[in-house]
């Protein structure tokens, strides 16, 4: 092996650790900013903005004035999260807030209370046991239909 080709070898190995070594550098701060970020999420877990414009008007055929939770208490759980998950499912804000508010997830001023954050939880298990429901309002006309057959129950 002549001095050139020792030189070469000794150069390409250097540069080979080097990009080793600058990968794993990588790896370790990507890793480190994504931690901190989910560690950030921990810390506060709702990043909700909801801006409801309204308008009362006497001659609204919907009685607005009606407790939002007391009809709550005569639904079973499973019917509060078959609703919860049909509103969602319509992908409607109007549709979205008006049963959280019948379920008594909000505050007076439409902001998320301390059941919502408690409901959501377990919400997410409901989910996993009732892959059936998901599908019995797998468009966003069923899931308007549920919503509107079931709100008043």
């Amino acid at each position: 092996m002549t001095r050139n080709q020792k030189i070469a070898l000794g150069c390409g190995g250097a540069g080979c650790l080097g990009l080793i070594v600058v990968v794993v550098a990588a790896g370790l701060f990507w890793f480190w900013q994504s931690r901190s970020g989910s560690l950030a999420r921990r810390r506060s877990p709702y990043n909700f903005n909801l801006n409801s414009n309204t308008n009362s008007n006497a001659n609204d055929s919907e009685d607005s004035s009606a407790p939002s939770s007391s009809s709550s208490t005569s639904m079973s759980d499973e019917d509060e999260h078959k609703l919860f998950y049909a509103a969602s499912a319509t992908k409607d804000m109007d549709t979205m807030v008006r049963v959280w508010k019948k379920l008594g997830l909000t505050d007076a001023d439409g902001a998320p209370n301390e059941k919502y954050a408690q409901f959501t939880r377990e919400h997410y298990g409901w989910l996993f046991r009732n892959s059936d429901f998901q599908q019995e309002v797998n468009t966003e006309e069923k899931a308007r239909a549920y919503v509107n057959a079931h709100i008043n129950d």
